[in-house]
């Protein structure tokens, strides 16, 4: 073999050598490229094509009722929690045309629903896609059903088990339907498109959304072409959001909702509401309205005016005249007045047992009048008879002594004009004139005549809520309370329960001493009984006190003659209160009650009302009569000596009678 020959070939061979070298290289490059530098893309790929990931939905902290009230009873009663619901969905292409028809029928037979229902999912049954959703949140039972009919169907037909398939939700249930539903409000169907989370109404739902809320969590599995493996991870863990335990209890609640409703077409009104607070915790015991809201059908009050106005939670979101309610406040600052005074050694204003004239009515800019002309009267009387013009004259004794501004620090005080702290969103702070200060139509918030028409509640606003606090004080030897809705919240930590800190644990404040509170209180006595304003409010077997009132509502800028709102705030039992409870009647009939009066006066329409809520509540608690002898109305053994207040009815109603005898 010749010399270039041999040149020749080992060139050649060093040639293939050299291309097989770079040609491994490259394959060594394109391994590191993909299993490297490009690693994660392809492996997501992968992923995409034998891994599926699905969200796991947290659950909705629940509301739970304040069972702790009634002694023996601990089991958990929710107003409202979150339920498994299923949605039923299909992969279209998937499904061969021929068993189509099929499937759909038996889908059709098995779970009950509308024409027009039927209709869209006929759509569904035949679009060029690999996802629709045919049903929506349906329960446990009608999915097992249908699980039963197409395991052995698929077997049969040899069909993917995967094209029908179902996906897990939670969905708001309510246990008592409509009751409280003011105050929780709902979580709307459609969850937020970004964030995936509830999106609430209002109310509790709303005030305490990120509390409610949890974390969704998520897993994967393996899938073939045709079937889910059993291979699962969880990728992340799910939380499930934090408890809310209220103060209310659902028994009571009941009460109130029901003798609320009775109260409101006995006296053919617009509507009512009514508060029921612990006078020495300011827990509210129950919160009730009506008409109610059924939050199950939440859209159909959002799309009508007139029904969204009953989704509002009166009681802390609207405000009214407080009316002849803030007469005993008066009397309060009457009092705080002499303690003042003696305090600096001078003589008080007044004296409760005075004989005061109440003949004129004229006041600085503005004269007052009562219902019936009471000549003579003391506190008792002013407070038993409601009366305008013993007010105005105690007014008139504490401005000249202590002030304008100092009134308005006093109602200040008190609470009104600012907010109680109630967890529920957008609460009214109502309104307190202040001297100096002018309204937008540049007009003074306070003038001459303003005092005297603070001293029967009129020429402020306030919720029903603060008037509730204010009582509370009257019950409670002068303690102001927060009010508050939440027992506990509690937070699920890995099967653990852990009780969050509550905020609204607030120290309480002494506003009142006791020696006015105690007066106040046998004054309060008597309006409930024979000779008082509202005899109607007298609770059977049990003592009570209380004061009516009613004032003309505000309509365009103007009191109006016609409609009203009136109200009873009273306590009970007199001594140990077990519950302060204001009841409001809006837009009562004008029309006479024999026996009793006009039906718009908080004395005849609100304080019934009162009195069978405050006796139907004290039995469920077990509160033992404190006045046994107090027989109800229409029963023949009512008049007993031995009843509460017979006595100091008597003596009192014949010093009226001497009084103002012509």
């Amino acid at each position: 073999m010749s010399l270039e020959t041999k040149s020749s070939d080992r060139f050649r061979l060093t040639c293939i050598y050299l291309f097989q070298t770079l040609l491994f290289f490259m394959i060594i490059l394109s391994f590191y490229k993909v299993q490297i530098v490009e690693g994660e893309k392809w492996e997501k790929k992968a992923l995409l094509q034998h891994q599926k990931k699905e969200t796991i939905p947290y659950k909705r902290g629940s509301f739970f009722s304040n069972v702790d009230l009634k002694k023996g009873s601990n089991e958990k009663q929710p107003f409202a929690y979150d339920i498994a619901r299923f949605h039923l969905c299909i992969d279209p292409l998937k499904i061969p045309e021929k068993n189509k028809n099929e499937i759909l029928e038996n889908l059709l037979s098995i779970i009950d629903t509308d024409q027009e229902k039927q209709q869209r999912v006929k759509k569904d049954f035949f679009r060029k896609t690999h996802y629709r959703k045919l049903f929506s949140y349906l329960d446990r039972t009608t999915v097992d059903k249908v699980q039963k009919w197409w395991k052995p169907y698929y077997k049969k037909e040899k069909l993917p088990s995967n094209v029908l398939f179902t996906e897990q939700e939670f969905q708001r249930f309510y246990p008592f339907g409509s009751s409280l539903g003011q105050v929780l409000h709902t979580v709307l169907k459609e969850k937020d498109s970004k964030s995936k989370m509830a999106i609430p109404t209002g109310g509790l739902e709303l005030y305490f959304r990120k509390l409610l809320e949890g974390k969704q969590g998520q897993k994967a599995y393996i899938r073939s072409a045709r079937n889910k493996l059993d291979s699962e991870e969880i990728l992340v863990q799910k939380e499930d959001g934090a408890d809310v335990y209220l103060t209310i209890n659902h028994y009571i609640q009941a009460i109130c909702e029901e003798e609320l409703e009775r109260g409101v077409k006995n006296a053919n009104a617009k509507g009512g509401w009514a508060v029921m607070m612990d006078p020495y915790t300011g827990e509210v015991l129950a919160l009730a309205q009506y008409p109610f809201f059924d939050v199950t059908k939440y859209s159909a009050y959002f799309n009508d005016k007139e029904l969204e106005e009953i989704t509002r939670c009166k009681a802390c979101v609207d405000t009214l005249e407080p009316a002849s309610t803030m007469k005993p406040l008066t009397m309060c600052f009457a009092m705080m007045a002499n303690e003042e005074l003696e305090r600096e050694g001078k003589d008080p204003i007044f004296s409760p047992d005075e004989k005061i004239s109440t003949k004129d009515g004229k006041f600085p800019g503005i004269r007052l009048k009562d219902g019936r002309c009471h000549p003579f009267m003391n506190m008792d009387i002013a407070l038993q008879k409601s009366a305008n013009v013993y007010m105005g004259k105690i007014m008139e004794r504490i401005i000249e002594s202590r002030g304008e501004k100092w009134l308005r620090d006093k109602i200040e005080l008190f609470g009104f004009g600012q907010k109680t702290g109630i967890e529920l969103p957008a609460e009214a702070s109502g309104l307190v004139p202040t001297p100096g200060k002018l309204h937008p139509n540049g007009t003074l918030e306070w003038s001459k005549p303003t005092p005297f028409s603070l001293a029967f509640g009129h020429n402020l606003l306030a919720n029903t809520m603060q008037v509730a606090v204010c009582y509370s004080m009257l019950a409670n030897d002068g303690y102001k309370v927060s009010p508050t809705l939440i027992k506990k919240i509690v937070k699920k930590n890995g099967g653990k329960e852990e009780a969050l800190p509550n905020p609204k644990k607030n120290p309480l404040k002494k506003i009142l001493s006791s020696k006015i509170t105690n007066r106040i209180k046998k004054s309060l006595k008597y309006v409930t009984k024979p000779g008082g304003s509202a005899r109607r409010g007298d609770v059977p077997f049990y003592t009570e006190a209380g004061k009516s009132g009613s004032s003309e509502k505000v309509v365009n800028g103007m009191y109006s003659h016609e409609l009203y709102q009136s109200l009873f705030a009273g306590f009970t039992p007199a001594e140990k209160p077990r519950f302060v409870l204001v009841v409001v009647m809006d837009e009562p009939e004008r029309k006479w009650v024999p026996g009793f009066g006009s039906n718009h006066l908080g004395g005849v329409c609100s304080s019934p009302v009162f009195s069978k809520i405050a006796e139907r509540t004290l039995r469920y608690l077990g509160v033992a009569p404190d006045d046994p002898f107090g027989y109800p109305k229409n029963d023949p053994r009512r008049g007993s000596k031995k009843a509460d207040m017979i006595a100091e009815v008597n003596e009192l109603n014949n010093l009226y009678k001497k009084w103002n005898s012509r």
